[in-house]
This record gives structure tokens, C-alpha cells and sequence, in this order.
């Protein structure tokens, strides 16, 4: 089964996430199919805080894939705006 779930990056205490398309078996960190975009939870100022690209979301949807709980209330968010 494949899932779309966050994967981490940054450094101590300074977290960032990429939005991932992976086989839900394999390591958060470890080989993806695709990247579709990112989540920097510690944005300030005019830096970008979140960056879906919903078309290959819902591209991946359609052919099986399922949302982390977190990635499903990000895009919802995403979506409402």
C-alpha cells in the first residue's frame, strides 16, 4: 500500500517536512516514490509555511494511496483556504 505521509529534515530544533508518496513498509526517511511538497512548522515572517501540490495528491488518491491523519488535516487546511 502505498501512503502520503510527512518525512522529516532540518536540523536540532529546527524541524521541516516533506510531503512524501511512499510504500507505507518501508522508513520515514528513507526511499520515496515522490515528493509533493513541504511543511515548515517554524516559519516566521514572509517565509512559505506549506506547499501542496493537491493535483498529485489527488492523482495519487485515485490510483490507491492513503493520507497520514497529520497530511489529511494539512490538506484539508490547504483546501479550505
Amino acid at each position: 500500500m502505498v501512503t502520503i505521509r510527512l518525512a522529516r529534515g532540518g536540523s536540532k530544533k529546527n524541524p521541516y517536512y516533506y510531503v512524501t508518496v511512499a510504500d507505507h513498509h518501508r522508513a520515514h526517511t528513507s526511499k520515496f516514490i515522490e515528493r509533493v511538497g513541504f511543511f515548515n512548522p517554524t516559519a516566521r515572517g514572509k517565509e512559505e509555511r506549506l506547499r501542496i501540490d493537491l493535483e498529485r495528491v489527488k492523482y495519487w488518491q485515485g490510483h490507491g494511496a492513503r493520507l497520514s491523519d497529520r497530511v489529511a488535516k494539512l490538506v484539508g487546511d490547504l483546501a479550505a483556504a
